[in-house]
């Protein structure tokens, strides 16, 4: 991932909008199961063949060298803004004298991945100790055996996972993974570029001429596709082949009509906030953060259904300092950490007792309806539906034929 928005556009109080402030909201009240549950469906089918734990680790530094890189998505963590500095960071190294490299690279899942595609296949160092990957990416990682098994005797707080994400269809029992946000996918728009008007379904994203060459779908395929699905009446949960040709074929169509402006990963902010975007497919957290300098934008979650997903913390084969990366895991699933983070970035918190934490130190934040799904938005949210390989092959060649045109 992220995980808000003008929220009087959305028929949201806009008191909340102090609150909230992210990248990709919390599981609390009667909502937390149902809300977990959906996220435990998502990911990659696929069986990985049997790694060889001697070819993926290198010789660990972690006892001699207290450092750590970390790659995450933009806006994806707390900040100081008056220091422009990590908090939880900063107070992780002090805890443990652990010193860490947090880099925001990862726009995209398939971008990300073929950046580190080279060093993994020829089974050498990225240069990274951990980065933070969207359920099916971390399916392909671990099919592909391209992450190592973490060592749960150096992360005893992985308890504290939400019970109903400790065991995934991607990654049973959790072996390589261990989740970090969740969010929502749906509609931001900026009420400057759109002549006022809200924008609360993907017909008004595709077919409005007032927003035509302003309009941007995102480089997650199961993102974009998802919710041209949901908009086609179909589930993503369990679409054909013939579905997804339709929907591949609608957004050809929105393309070469002059609608889009271009497809994009977490980098759509800016244009939206300036207003060089109308409107876009956009995840929750980046919103509701681009929200803290201008209230005006919106987000809409569609009446025909919008997307969710997870965001998962896994350490790359060949890391130098996989222990150091366990004990940051652990570090930040202590519920008091993690709802530091959730208080700024306003995703899904996937750990137990952050809830209470925040909403006895942040109650705006409780109430946000983004943070704490209610059961009608719980209820239309969906998960796309786990892949063969061979149906992810297939289809990510027709969905980069779509968004780069080759």
């Amino acid at each position: 991932m992220t995980d808000r928005p003008s929220e009087q556009d959305r028929g949201f109080d806009p008191a909340l909008a102090r609150g909230l402030l992210s990248r990709r909201g919390m599981l609390a009240g009667i909502g937390a199961t149902g809300l977990a549950s959906l996220l435990a469906a998502c990911g990659t089918k696929g069986t990985a063949t049997k790694a060889n734990p001697s070819s993926q680790a290198a010789q660990d530094r972690s006892d001699t060298e207290k450092v750590l890189s970390w790659s995450n998505w933009p806006e994806y963590i707390d900040v100081d803004d008056k220091t422009k500095t990590h908090p939880t960071l900063a107070a992780f190294t002090k805890q443990t004298g652990i010193k860490v490299t947090y880099t925001e690279d990862y726009n995209d899942n398939d971008e990300f991945f073929a950046k580190v595609q080279p060093q993994l296949r020829a089974g050498a160092d990225t240069g990274r100790d951990v980065w933070c990957s969207t359920d099916w990416m971390v399916a392909k990682l671990i099919r592909l055996n391209w992450v190592q098994k973490l060592d749960k005797a150096n992360i005893p707080n992985a308890k504290n996972v939400q019970d109903t994400l400790a065991n995934v269809e991607f990654d049973p029992g959790r072996q390589f993974s261990l989740p970090w946000q969740s969010g929502f996918t749906g509609i931001g728009y900026n009420p400057k570029a759109t002549g006022g008007k809200k924008i609360e379904t993907l017909d008004q994203l595709f077919t409005d001429k007032a927003l035509k060459g302003k309009v941007t779908l995102l480089t997650e395929m199961r993102d974009t596709v998802g919710m041209t699905l949901l908009a086609m009446g179909k589930d993503p949960a369990k679409f054909t082949d013939a579905d997804f040709d339709a929907a591949i074929k609608q957004l050809t169509e929105v393309k070469n009509s002059g609608q889009l402006k271009g497809f994009t990963g977490n980098e759509y902010g800016k244009g939206l906030a300036s207003g060089d975007i109308a409107a876009c497919l956009a995840w929750t957290g980046d919103v509701v953060q681009l929200q803290a300098d201008n209230p005006a934008l919106g987000y809409t979650l569609p009446s025909t259904g919008h997307m969710i997903w997870s965001d998962n913390f896994v350490i790359p084969n060949r890391a130098k300092h996989k222990k150091n990366a366990e004990i940051l895991f652990n570090y930040y699933y202590d519920p008091k950490v993690m709802a530091q983070v959730v208080d700024y970035v306003n995703y899904i918190s996937v750990v137990k007792g952050a809830e209470q934490i925040l909403v006895a130190d942040d109650p705006d934040v409780a109430k946000n309806p983004l943070i704490f799904p209610s059961e009608e938005v719980l209820g239309r949210a969906h998960v796309f539906r786990g892949l063969t390989e061979a149906e992810e092959t297939k289809y990510n060649k027709a969905f980069q034929a779509l968004t780069t045109g080759g």
